[in-house]
């Protein structure tokens, strides 16, 4: 019973994928502006150390809004050289486009737009068991309630950071990352507004939907927010 038993053990060892570990002391080159509010590791091209990268949200006070801090928001992506523990910058937004804009003060306005908030959500297996994704809301107001973004990250086979899909909505959107089978999915909660809503008044001001990765395509359902693949909306 007991060889048996080892020989199960070992089978799972031999066949499970192992991620490598993380150096113990590593840097980033370059650093993230400002001060780092989150930071993840993530599997971008499946497991092991060549595939290593750390996704880092930070933010730097760039002005006041009515006594209040004005924040630039950053999305800063790095993948690991092994050999010198060092994480090199592979994309940055707003550096690179993407879903974060500039945030500035016009010449004839006092304050600083837009107002920006962001967090990582989470890294997920959304479209290839092993294969990670990194997922990010953000969300921007330059008048009115603004608009709320998702944004899914991956890589490409070549080490260039994209888009998988993002999502964009009016006002507010919630995500969770949800396990269903070998892969997990995107919980969406939020305001649902029909082709012609205003901003004021949702079509359906509590709505709810799931966004997966099924046969090579993402769908929606119901389809309720407007996505977008391989593109940033505010690109």
């Amino acid at each position: 019973m007991r060889k048996t038993l080892f020989a199960i053990v070992a089978s799972l060892a031999m066949t499970a994928p192992l991620a490598a570990a993380e150096p113990p002391h590593t840097t980033f080159a370059p650093k993230p502006p400002g001060t780092i509010v989150q930071s993840r590791l993530a599997y971008l091209m499946g497991d092991g150390m060549q595939s290593q990268w750390r996704a880092v949200l930070s933010r730097k006070a760039v002005g006041k809004n009515n006594n209040e801090p004005a924040y630039q928001y950053y999305i800063s992506i790095y993948q690991i050289d092994y050999n010198t523990a060092t994480y090199h910058l592979r994309y940055q937004s707003p550096l690179n486009g993407g879903p974060l804009d500039k945030v500035e003060k016009p010449a004839s306005s006092p304050l600083w737009f837009p107002l920006q908030t962001a967090k990582l959500i989470g890294v997920g297996q959304l479209m290839h068991p092993g294969v990670d994704e990194v997922v990010m809301l953000s969300h921007q107001t330059g008048a009115d309630c603004g608009s709320a973004d998702l944004t899914v990250f991956g890589a490409t086979s070549k080490g260039k950071v994209v888009p998988e899909v993002t999502v964009q909505n009016g006002c507010a959107l919630d995500v969770k990352i949800v396990k269903k089978g070998n892969l997990d999915v995107l919980q969406l909660s939020g305001p649902y507004y029909g082709p012609k809503a205003a901003m004021c008044c949702p079509t359906k001001p509590k709505a709810s939907a799931t966004l997966q990765f099924v046969n090579g395509k993402w769908v929606e359902t119901p389809n309720y927010y407007k996505f977008f693949v391989k593109a940033f909306p505010h690109y």
